[in-house]
């Protein structure tokens, strides 16, 4: 009978049907508890999902999502899949176990998320044993490309980009200060706004300013979290998610400077989820 395989963060979701062999993959929005009701989740998966995969029966579901550490949102994430996969067997995780299958299996390792939002764990290889608190885009998420693209729009609102960086900027965002600050404390999502701006990094690699922030964004997160694990000097540090993957230079000299063993890089969980629970 038909798998499902969910691995959402706060910007997308992924889902993949796994069906005697085959697979079939579809992007929605992504889904996060702390930002989306039951109700409002029902209704994306009817418009987004639902109609894409109305030929599969599905038995199973495997839903790894961000916030889905506290039972509170579990519950949240779990009425609504039940509502709309009625008889299927549910289990709804958090994303950090499902950066822990995919990226270490059954094996002991560091694992650490750089998305949207950044989180880690040491895992024996069966569960998480320990957890670095993920404080959020306001408190935390050092690494993330929330993180970065706060870095990005502080280095422009304060002045600090040169002539070139500047114009760069104004070229690739069309916007200004009122609208930027109405994003950031008036809007809904604003984590995933702030996380938008993160592109204007990979786009002007090379200029000392954008590497920077790149570097500094990315040790942050090296030191608040990596380090506090002792682990981390005897176990591979493995990584995924769109900014691990996409500046994954940085990550390895970082590891290279802490004298961490690094381990796998991927963009994204999916790869690994599907080799894990076929």
């Amino acid at each position: 009978m038909p798998k499902l395989i969910a691995d959402s963060g706060s910007t997308k979701c992924e889902w993949c049907i796994l069906d005697n062999g085959k697979k079939k993959t579809i992007f929605t929005q992504g889904i996060s508890p702390y930002f989306l009701n039951t109700a409002a989740i029902i209704d994306l998966i009817k418009a987004n999902l639902l109609p894409k995969i109305k030929n599969y029966e599905i038995d199973e579901i495997f839903y790894y999502g961000t916030g889905c550490g506290t039972t509170e949102n579990r519950l949240i994430i779990k009425k609504a899949l039940k509502a709309t996969f009625k008889g299927a067997k549910m289990h709804v995780e958090h994303d950090l176990l499902g950066a822990c299958h995919a990226l270490s299996g059954n094996s002991r390792g560091i694992i650490c998320i750089l998305g949207t939002g950044s989180n880690s764990c040491y895992f024996n290889g069966k569960k998480i044993l320990k957890n670095s608190p993920g404080l959020g885009y306001v408190l935390g998420d050092e690494g993330s490309g929330t993180y970065l693209g706060k870095k990005v729009l502080q280095y422009y609102l304060y002045n600090t980009f040169d002539e070139d960086l500047k114009f760069r900027f104004n070229e690739s965002f069309n916007t200004n200060l009122t609208d930027i600050l109405d994003n950031v404390y008036k809007n809904a999502l604003p984590n995933r706004y702030l996380a938008s701006f993160a592109t204007f990094l990979v786009e002007n690699r090379g200029h000392y300013m954008i590497e920077n922030i790149i570097e500094d964004g990315l040790n942050d997160f090296f030191f608040h979290h990596i380090c506090k694990y002792a682990e981390s000097w005897s176990l591979p540090i493995n990584f995924t998610g769109s900014i691990a993957f996409g500046f994954r230079d940085v990550v390895k000299e970082l590891c290279h400077s802490y004298e961490l063993e690094l381990g796998t890089i991927l963009k994204n969980p999916m790869e690994g989820l599907i080799k894990y629970h076929q």
